[in-house]
């Protein structure tokens, strides 16, 4: 009997973007994206792993199982040290698990109509929050230490529920009209980037008031938002967004406007001095006699074109102005940008992780 064929089930980046992980129908594994490395390979040989959550660099893990053959139940969350080759605890739930995050004290699970807050030392529930109807699992946890920020779907379409445990404050941010396709988290928990199923427009909200602080349209035909990613930096200096379409679009995020989290509408102009722009569209001029904000909405400033369509996740490298890519394919890609012209990404590497069966 031959060996099995190879099959991607998840993938996706650790906290902050310095690593990616993959679960297999075989196991699951870990690379270092810079330089790119393989760095942890687990085989299982009685099932696959459908959900992997790094926690930072360390040797715990968030496992759920999935594919044909699924290692655990995927109804469970398995935490797993790896040190110790075993899992170490476990949650049980009676819904498949959809998406889980996690941060040192936090376990936050997905289910498809809702969202559960662990505490990590003892797996107490601290915090029950019903949603939406939720099959893509979509939920964002704040990594830094400074405080602790969560997103998820409200009740409503279009609607993401912020919570804001630090302070114990409740936000709800009205972001789209119909429902949403991704959500994302600065890494310091104090922006909100949101897409929704149509995939035309990229908002971003401070959390702090809900208020919205820019709106950039990654194009006009819809598409399926598969990840958004910010920059390192308090305030980040870009934000990346990965589609169907096969382009990556990289927008400036405008630092004294985040900065200081006004309450004002994106659609205003740039404050002067403020550079580089995404650019804009030259019918700016029409956006206060129509009921869409097309016109003044901001473009892309950097683009990066995969040589293949399928479904890839985006984050970003050592540096503010390089991209990393994984993709649905077994590829990593690694790209950058110019600071001050943005335009086409230049690719600087490409490698298959994983080699997948037909």
């Amino acid at each position: 009997m031959g060996q099995e064929a190879l099959k991607l089930l998840h993938f996706g980046f650790n906290q902050d973007q310095g690593c990616f992980h993959c679960g297999l129908n075989t196991g699951f594994r870990v690379y270092n994206c810079d330089p790119f490395q393989e760095k942890m390979r687990r085989e299982f040989r009685d099932g696959g792993i459908g959900y992997i959550e790094m926690l930072f660099r360390c040797n715990i893990f968030a496992l759920v199982g999935g594919g044909d053959n699924p290692k655990f139940p995927p109804s469970k969350v398995m935490i797993w040290d790896d040190r110790l080759n075993r899992c170490i605890g476990e949650l049980s739930f009676r819904s498949q698990v959809r998406a889980v995050k996690l941060r040192r004290e936090r376990i936050v699970v997905a289910l498809e109509h809702k969202v559960l807050v662990y505490d990590f030392k003892d797996l107490k529930l601290l915090h029950a929050i019903e949603t939406l109807s939720n099959p893509l699992g979509l939920v964002a946890l704040s990594p830094s230490q400074d405080q602790t920020v969560m997103a998820c779907p409200g009740l409503r379409g279009g609607q993401v529920r912020v919570e804001l445990y630090d302070v114990r404050r409740t936000k709800f941010v009205e972001a789209h009209t119909t429902a949403l396709a991704c959500i994302a988290l600065s890494l310091d928990g104090k922006l909100l980037a949101t897409a929704s199923e149509r995939g035309t427009l990229v908002r971003v909200f401070s959390t702090a008031d809900g208020s919205k602080v820019q709106e950039l349209r990654r194009g006009a035909d819809p598409a399926r938002i598969f990840s958004i990613a910010f920059s390192r930096g308090d305030p980040p200096d870009y934000l990346a967004v990965s589609s169907d379409k096969g382009t990556v679009h990289v927008f400036n995020l405008d630092a004294k406007r985040t900065a200081a989290i006004p309450s004002t509408d994106a659609t205003s102009d740039h404050p002067d001095g403020s550079s580089p722009r995404n650019p804009v569209s030259t019918f700016k001029f029409m956006s206060s006699l129509l009921p869409v904000p097309y016109f003044a909405s901001e473009r892309s400033f950097a683009q990066f074109r995969l040589p293949e369509d399928t479904k890839a996740v985006v984050g970003f490298g050592a540096t503010s102005n390089s991209l990393v890519v994984v993709s649905a394919s077994g590829s990593f890609y690694t790209a950058s940008f110019d600071h001050e012209k943005g335009g086409m990404c230049k690719q600087e590497s490409f490698c298959k992780f994983v080699e997948l069966g037909a």
